[in-house]
C-alpha cells in the first residue's frame, strides 16, 4: 500500500484530471476534507466497531455537528478547477471517520475546552471511555493523518495549493461542552424553534488568520475572496467565528506550507435543501455550485 492509497473506512483518495493534464505532473490542487464523514453509513460503521455504549440518541449530535456539504463543495470546486485549468489535476482526500467519535482536524492529544469561550471540541469526546475504543480511534486518526501528510507533501510541497473546506452550524447554540449530556443539551436549545433565538454566524468565514491576526493564506487571496464572495451575493467575514489555532491540523498544514493552504467555513443552511438541526439533510447541488464558482478561480495556480 502506498502512502496515498485509500484506506477502507478511514480515508478515500481520488484524482480529478483536466483534459490536457500530464499524468506525471504533481496535482496543482489538494482538497482535504477532514470532516468528510457526513453520511449515516459512516456513523453506523464506526459506531459498530466500538465496544463502549454511546449516549442514547447520539445520532442527533452527529447531524448537528457533521460538516454536511463540505465534501460536496470541495469536490465541486476541484471539478471546476480542472475545467478552468485543463492542464492541471486535483487530488481529493476525504476522511470517512465521523467527528462524533474522532476529529481528524484536531491534534490527537487535544482534550477540548469551553465552547462558550470559543474553544474547540476534543479530538476524542469524553463520552468515549473504553480504553480499547480510544486506542482504536487514535490508531485510525494516525492512519488518516499519515495519508494527509503525504498528500500535502505531494501537492503543496511541489508548488500546489490546498483547500480545506468546512461547514458549520448556522447559529452559536450556547452549549459549553460536549459530554454525556450532549443530546439533552441539543434538544434544550433546538426544540420548539429555540434554535432561531441563538446568534447567527457569518455565511462565509475565511479561516485565514491565527490568534494574533496574522494572515497565513496566500498574499492577496483573502481580499480577493472577500470581494468575490460579496459580488456573488454572500456576506463573507474573516476569522470571525474561529481562527487558525495550534489545536487543529489545519493550522499545522498552514504553517508547514505558508501561503499555500486555504481553510474556510460555509454555513450549512446555505448548502442544503432544508435546514433541520437534529435531522438528516440533503445537499442542494445548485447551492454547492454557487460556492464552487467563487473558489475555483481564486485557487488557480500562479503562472
Amino acid at each position: 500500500m502506498s502512502e496515498l492509497d485509500s484506506r477502507p473506512g478511514v480515508v478515500s483518495v481520488e484524482t480529478i484530471a483536466g483534459d490536457r493534464a500530464r499524468p506525471d505532473a504533481p496535482p496543482a490542487l489538494l482538497v482535504e476534507v477532514p470532516h468528510g464523514a457526513d453520511e449515516r453509513a459512516h456513523y453506523d460503521a464506526l459506531l459498530g466497531r466500538l465496544r463502549g455504549r454511546a449516549p442514547q440518541g447520539l445520532e442527533a449530535f452527529f447531524w448537528v455537528n457533521t460538516d454536511v456539504g463540505a465534501w460536496a463543495y470541495g469536490k465541486a470546486t476541484a471539478r471546476r478547477f480542472v475545467e478552468e485549468n485543463p492542464t492541471k489535476s486535483a487530488l481529493l482526500v476525504r476522511c470517512l471517520l465521523p467527528r462524533t467519535f474522532v476529529d481528524c482536524n484536531r491534534v490527537a492529544t487535544f482534550a477540548g475546552g469551553d465552547l462558550g469561550k470559543g474553544d474547540l471540541t476534543a479530538c476524542i469526546p469524553s463520552y468515549v471511555r473504553d480504553a480499547a475504543d480510544k486506542a482504536l480511534l487514535l490508531s485510525l486518526h494516525a492512519d488518516y493523518v499519515s495519508v494527509v501528510r503525504a498528500a500535502y507533501k505531494e501537492v503543496c510541497g511541489r508548488g500546489g495549493s490546498a483547500l480545506v473546506p468546512h461547514t458549520y452550524q448556522p447559529r452559536s447554540l450556547g452549549i459549553d461542552r460536549v459530554d454525556d449530556d450532549i443530546v439533552a443539551k441539543l434538544h434544550e436549545v433546538c426544540d420548539d424553534g429555540r434554535e432561531e433565538t441563538w446568534p447567527l454566524r457569518p455565511e462565509i468565514d475565511l479561516l485565514t488568520r491565527d490568534g494574533e491576526r496574522r494572515e497565513l493564506s496566500r498574499a492577496g487571496l483573502e481580499a480577493a475572496l472577500v470581494a468575490a464572495f460579496t459580488a456573488s451575493g454572500f456576506a463573507p467575514e474573516v476569522s470571525r467565528t474561529y481562527h487558525l489555532t495550534a489545536e487543529t491540523l489545519g493550522y499545522e498544514w498552514s504553517v508547514a506550507y505558508p501561503g499555500r493552504v486555504l481553510c474556510l467555513e460555509v454555513r450549512r443552511d446555505l448548502l442544503v435543501e432544508e435546514w433541520r438541526p437534529l435531522e438528516p439533510k440533503t445537499v442542494d447541488d445548485a447551492k454547492v455550485a454557487r460556492v464552487a464558482r467563487v473558489l475555483a478561480p481564486a485557487l488557480a495556480p500562479e503562472e
